[in-house]
């Protein structure tokens, strides 16, 4: 019976669907692109929560300890209105807002963690604090928890990463060598939820979903499971069978949805995470908290509310003229020269000073940094501060960069480093997802 019902919801969405009338460019109905306006707004949430989960399935998760009953993971995915475009902005955790007063409820609104909205009021009013919060009017509802999240990878085939390095989280149970593998659900469940790796955090945690979501669809692409009308009911099919949604979204909308992403070049693809100003906001009661940037901020959801693209909006996130793509603040340097320690200070690298025991005669050529292996990004970001420098990588177990200045004359430039830039800019798929890879599939049972 349950299939018949299915196999009839199916068909009934397909025939009533324009491009079957010859409309290719209508991947949404007619009816439902006008009851939204400029596009359409998708909220997607992972849930953190242990309930209902046996001692052995927290092992094999990899999820002790406690949850909290809220939401681990938050993305708005916004489909322009000629579906040639999507928008996929990720919120993090712990940003600080104003909640939503509660359906029915009398209390003030009052503010905290913007994960903290599911658990006073599920998913109703996570959907009704990131409208507060955006301005934008949410127009389906996905949910998963841990083991959905697993067997929604699983049922689509597993999931691509792909690392320069090694990456080892205790906390996740996360451990990839360097390269590019396919994993399965569970594997792709540690990767998300990693947040003691480089780049640490929420932000670097964030990032590093957006490149498995972009991978993921890539993936459904290639293997034409997004593909057409009937393909794309067939992976909604198996992604109801793990993901939760609300009571506007059926399985029609699914497989619109999806086959609208798609029909999506990588580059017709966008990611972004909502600008942070204060990374480290203590509120009592409520402990750390990201506040999100005013303007750019605002600048980024008058773009979706105007349908406009993200990536290349200066607004969200102005480019600084020498960006610098890691923190200077976690860079030592060893300077004998003092007028290039005290221009490196202004960029806030941590120098010391050597100048006192720097050569009588200089050595002709340009300034050469010397830095520890495995540390080419820092040493970029130094670079660029010092342009013409030579770079010359060293074994020696300490983790100072040395600059030795030659005889030719040193050129200090200004670096700016911004989290935001560095690791929730708006960027296309095509610059975030795996190339040329090579995939070897790796459970985690």
């Amino acid at each position: 019976m349950r299939r018949l019902a299915v196999g009839v919801a199916l068909l009934s969405s397909l025939v009533s669907w324009p491009w079957f009338a010859g409309q290719a460019d209508s991947a949404l109905g007619a009816s439902e692109a006008r009851a939204t306006g400029r596009g359409t707004n998708i909220l997607i949430v992972g849930t953190d929560s242990r309930a209902g989960l046996s001692a052995a399935e927290k092992r094999r998760l990899h999820v002790g300890g406690e949850g909290c009953d809220c939401t681990d993971v938050m993305m708005l995915v916004h489909l322009s209105e000629d579906r040639r475009r999507a928008s996929i902005v990720s919120i993090p955790r712990d940003s600080y807002v104003e909640y939503a007063t509660p359906e029915g409820g009398t209390t003030p609104a009052h503010r905290g963690k913007i994960n903290g909205a599911f658990k006073i009021g599920r998913g109703p009013l996570a959907v009704r604090t990131v409208e507060k919060a955006t301005g934008l009017h949410i127009d389906h509802y996905l949910e998963t928890g841990f083991t959905g999240f697993e067997q929604a990878v699983d049922n689509l085939g597993g999931a691509t990463v792909c690392t320069d390095k090694p990456l080892k989280d205790e906390n996740s149970g996360l451990d990839i060598t360097a390269g590019s593998h396919l994993i399965d659900g569970n594997g792709a469940l540690r990767y998300a939820r990693a947040r003691h790796i480089d780049r640490p955090g929420d932000l670097g945690r964030v990032r590093r979903q957006q490149r498995l979501l972009a991978d993921m669809l890539a993936d459904l692409t290639a293997k034409g499971a997004l593909t057409g009308p009937a393909s794309a009911a067939s992976t909604a099919h198996q992604l109801l069978k793990s993901v939760r949604t609300d009571e506007r979204t059926g399985l029609d909308d699914l497989v619109r949805i999806g086959w609208s992403l798609g029909r999506l070049s990588a580059d017709r693809t966008e990611f972004a995470t909502v600008p942070i100003s204060h990374f480290d906001h203590r509120v009592p009661g409520v402990g750390s908290t990201l506040l999100w940037h005013d303007v750019r901020s605002e600048a980024l959801w008058d773009a979706l509310r105007a349908d406009r693209p993200i990536t290349g909006d200066t607004r969200i996130l102005p480019v600084p003229e020498t960006r610098a793509e890691t923190d200077p603040a976690r860079i030592a340097v060893r300077v004998d020269d003092a007028t290039v320690a005290k221009a490196l200070r202004r960029s806030k690298f941590v120098v010391t000073d050597t100048s006192a025991s720097a050569p009588g005669v200089r050595p002709a050529g340009p300034a050469v940094i010397t830095y520890p292996v495995r540390r080419e990004a820092d040493a970029a970001t130094l670079a660029a501060a010092l342009p013409g420098a030579h770079l010359r990588a060293t074994s020696r177990a300490d983790a100072f960069f040395d600059v030795a200045v030659g005889s030719e004359p040193v050129a200090v430039r200004a670096v700016t480093y911004d989290r935001n830039v560095a690791d929730g800019a708006p960027v296309t798929a095509d610059r975030l997802r795996c190339s040329n890879v090579t995939r070897a599939y790796r459970p985690h049972r």
